[in-house]
């Protein structure tokens, strides 16, 4: 049974998609008569089915060698496209905690969208996102991973409009869809200007192509950019950045998926692609400038926000910058750990935040406060989140963080600096969120705040004891760096980053001497990281303003001078035909005056130009 399991684990990604197409046939009329809880329930019991599928194979998995299966799809005029898959320890891996991760924002959604009749559509596009991402992370090859990016696009543009009624809604998801787009259309340049240099597009081939290959700094350089700006786009590094925040709007279940796992895909992809950046010294700093610019600027806005959604959400892009980092300085290893323990304690987050914006009807942090004896549970699972989101041992996060740190000390210490500051601002941006929530006095919008249901409840708490036991499962399963090999010093440095971080907002936002709300002497910078380094601002008076002005000046030319010709002809054409009209009479003797006429006319014209000295 376990054989014929892993045999058949490349049908993982086929359980979310049966549940989707269940939830197709609640239409309306469907849900008149059932109500819309069966879909539901189709797609929950098919992402159960694909989480026990991935758990049985994680064990054959672990102890085998990577198995690549290739299925032929297109054969013709020399182009091959052949799609290969791996079957390995670290893709089911990725499997069980995207299955995981989904199956329990859909029980979270339960009780989340309980009164919401929209279940059809909510839970297909979560089921369309479990498939893409189960897909995206067992599929080897560039080109077919590109393709199921720009599924993930779509879904992620029908996920964040499923509320399509409401115009922050509608206006998010639009907003979410064209800025990945301007990623994913450099990606595409990248993934066609690769092919005729390596001669393939598996990941392996590409790996194994570019340890060898020799080939122009400049077109090395241009492949990579592009390569690299998909990435960019789906991880939500500036300045395509702006897409996240934007897709707040939706549901919150869906966020979970989202800010956890999500977002990775594009760090997912940026790993596989590492030995062929590595090729441009300009495409390597680049990488690293746009993390570290990202982290930094990310942690310090997620610190000016009041709204508790666009607070997660720079965090988010910050430590995906720090995975930008990890992989420009080719910490690949380093990388995935961050991945997996920043999307468990970025899960838990969410769910702890939303389980208070569904109660208090609020996400403003200056409304909340004064709900730590009201809601221990959150508030225990907010500080198990915070706990595993930094580095604070004995927690994943410490352990990802570290072997960052001690693979950049030898040759990059500037960024280990860049870490610890990021460490420090994350500790302190999550802090300040937890006294702004959490402490203090209750306000009326916290008065009576119970623990939620359930079905929220549950899966909060099976992810918090997941973050728990992090450290035990990666110990167990040999993931953890060595204690001996690593750098005490280093450690102590980001303990102390942390402490730091956690130790000034506590005092600033959990106790009370100091009144709220903070305000700097700075205004201007307050401002400044307030709005998002104007970066909306920025947008709109430079991309946003260049299109608008040329569609308006295309859309002139085209009025009066491409219709305008086509017009003036019709126009000419009409009134030469009404003219003629009046000179068809049926009449033979006036047909022959009229030719001796026009004869006359043009022999007397001939004449005089031939007589003309």
């Amino acid at each position: 049974m376990a054989h014929f399991l892993l045999d058949t684990a490349w049908l993982i990604p086929s359980y979310p998609i049966m549940g989707m197409i269940l939830s197709i046939f609640w239409s309306p009329g469907l849900i008149r008569l059932t109500g819309p809880r069966p879909a539901g329930y189709a797609n929950l019991i098919f992402s159960l089915l694909a989480l026990i599928h991935s758990l049985f194979v994680l064990p054959q998995a672990w102890q085998l060698p990577p198995q690549y299966l290739n299925f032929p799809w297109l054969n013709v005029a020399g182009l091959d496209l052949t799609l290969p898959l791996e079957i390995s320890a670290v893709t089911i891996g990725a499997c069980v905690v995207i299955t995981g991760l989904n199956a329990l924002a859909q029980v979270y959604a339960v009780g989340y969208l309980e009164m919401d009749w929209g279940w059809s559509r909510f839970f297909a596009m979560l089921a369309m996102f479990e498939a893409g991402m189960c897909a995206l992370v067992l599929c080897n090859s560039l080109f077919f991973g590109y393709m199921i990016l720009e599924i993930l696009t779509l879904g992620t543009y029908l996920l964040v409009g499923v509320w399509y009624n409401q115009p922050l809604v509608v206006t998010g998801a639009r907003d979410a869809f064209l800025t990945k787009r301007v990623g994913d259309l450099f990606l595409l340049m990248g993934v066609l200007a690769i092919y005729p240099l390596a001669g393939t597009w598996d990941f392996n081939g590409l790996a194994a192509w570019a340890k060898t290959a020799n080939v122009d700094p400049t077109l090395a350089t241009l492949v990579g950019l592009g390569l690299l700006a998909g990435p960019m786009g789906k991880c939500a590094q500036f300045p395509l950045h702006l897409w996240l925040d934007e897709a707040m709007e939706g549901p919150l279940p869906s966020t979970i998926l989202r800010n956890s796992v999500v977002v990775a895909t594009g760090a997912w992809v940026l790993v596989k692609l590492q030995p062929v950046l590595a090729l441009s010294p300009v495409v390597v700093t680049a990488t690293i400038a746009i993390g570290a610019l990202t982290a930094i600027g990310g942690t310090l806005i997620s610190i000016a926000q009041i709204d508790i959604k666009r607070s997660l959400s720079y965090t988010v892009s910050a430590y995906m910058g720090l995975i930008f980092i990890a992989v420009g300085t080719g910490q690949t290893q380093a990388a995935l750990l961050l991945i997996l323990t920043h999307a468990l304690a970025q899960a838990l987050l969410v769910m702890s935040t939303g389980s208070i914006v569904l109660n208090n009807i609020t996400q403003d942090l200056t409304q909340l406060g004064g709900l730590w004896t009201r809601r221990p549970i959150v508030g225990i699972s907010f500080l198990v989140g915070l706990a595993g989101l930094v580095a604070l041992p004995p927690f994943g996060g410490f352990w990802a963080l570290l072997q960052l740190t001690d693979g950049l000390w030898e040759s990059h210490p500037v960024l280990v600096g860049i870490v610890l500051v990021v460490n420090a601002l994350a500790a302190f941006a999550m802090t300040r969120e937890f006294g702004l929530i959490f402490a203090g006095k209750p306000q009326p919008m916290t008065e009576r705040s119970p623990e939620n249901i359930w079905l929220i409840t549950l899966p909060m708490t099976f992810v918090l004891g997941i973050v728990l036991h992090l450290p035990l499962i990666l110990q167990s399963l040999d993931l953890l760096p060595s204690w001996a090999v690593l750098n005490k010093s280093l450690a102590l440095l980001l303990i102390w980053s942390t402490l730091l971080g956690a130790g000034l907002g506590a005092v600033v936002y959990v106790g009370q001497s100091i009144p709220k709300p903070i305000e700097l002497p700075w205004k201007k910078v307050q401002a400044l990281f307030a709005y998002d380094l104007y970066t909306p601002q920025i947008y709109r008076s430079s991309i946003v303003f260049v299109v608008d002005w040329t569609s308006r000046i295309v859309d002139w030319f085209d009025r009066f001078i491409v219709d305008g010709v086509v017009n003036l002809v019709g126009i000419v054409s009409l009134f030469g035909g009404e003219t003629l009209k009046y000179s068809n009479t049926g009449r033979g003797q006036a047909y022959i005056f009229t030719i001796v006429v026009g004869l006359t006319v043009f022999v007397a014209w001939i004449t005089w130009r031939l007589l003309l000295p």
